[in-house]
């Protein structure tokens, strides 16, 4: 019988936290919960859990706070989760069956489809769905990786990977309002990343890969078939671009030092 840890990070998540570890609390061997200090009720209600082990830790990126959530689960195979993500049924048996099952000891994770719920509707196209990604794992055989706040899992060998059944639900955004609040912070940690890193702006490419980005969304990954939700994705898409080359832009003037909307411990670690 293989044993699992549950590893999710939360910042004010007490409306999302106990949903995500009800779905999975009947396999999960322990949850760790890794918390930036949030100031609603999260701790509370998630130490009310007996399988949960909380810690707290100042974010200073999505990717180093993921890993560090890793580092405290002592399970050798690790699901990964957002607070506002959940495992569905399909899901949950596919894991509790997978823990049961000892054979093939050559897998090194599984990738899993995530469903996206968004304006009244589940969203099965416009590049959101299914958006596999690993997210069971062994251990030793995976870390975290890539741009914050664009994160993924990545598997020391690639080859011993699989797919499985099932969807891990995410209710990403409460409405539309709460979606533009998220682009006007995603983008300014993209732009403060890439800035950093020497990127500068570029006046054609704040035009043109905006444009670009709608027609991805909206032509080349049907968005049109997710109905007004999906034409409502490609111009957020779209708008979200355009504001990482503005807030490089911004920066690169030395109108700003860093966005406002960027907690003050992120990257400083």
């Amino acid at each position: 019988m293989r044993k699992l840890s549950v590893a999710i990070i939360t910042f004010n998540e007490e409306k999302n936290i106990l949903d995500c570890i009800h779905s999975v609390e009947s396999f999960a061997d322990e949850i760790i919960i890794l918390d930036s200090f949030s100031t609603d009720k999260t701790k509370e209600l998630a130490s009310s859990i007996s399988k949960v082990k909380f810690f707290e830790n100042p974010f200073y990126g999505h990717v180093e706070q993921k890993n560090l959530a890793i580092s405290h689960c002592k399970n050798e195979w690790i699901l990964s989760l957002d607070a506002d993500e959940r495992a569905d049924n399909v899901l949950q048996t596919e894991i509790i069956n997978f823990l049961s099952n000892s054979e093939d000891e050559s897998t090194q994770g599984f990738q899993i489809a995530r469903l996206t719920y968004h304006l009244g509707r589940w969203i099965r196209h416009s590049g959101w769905y299914p958006q596999r990604r690993y997210r069971l794992f062994k251990k030793q055989s995976a870390k975290w990786v890539g741009e914050n706040p664009h994160d993924f899992i990545e598997i020391t060998d690639s080859k011993f990977g699989k797919t499985m059944k099932g969807n891990i639900l995410h209710y990403s955004f409460s409405d539309f309002s709460h979606q533009l609040t998220t682009i006007n912070q995603f983008s300014s940690i993209v732009a403060f990343s890439r800035f950093s890193k020497g990127q500068r702006f570029s006046l054609i490419k704040s035009i043109l890969k905006p444009l670009g980005k709608f027609v991805e969304i909206y032509v080349f990954k049907f968005g049109f078939l997710d109905g007004i939700p999906g034409l409502y994705i490609a111009l957020s898409s779209s708008f979200s671009t355009f504001l990482k080359y503005a807030k490089i832009y911004e920066l690169e003037k030395g109108v700003i030092e860093r966005p406002s909307n960027i907690r003050k411990d992120y990257g400083k670690k």
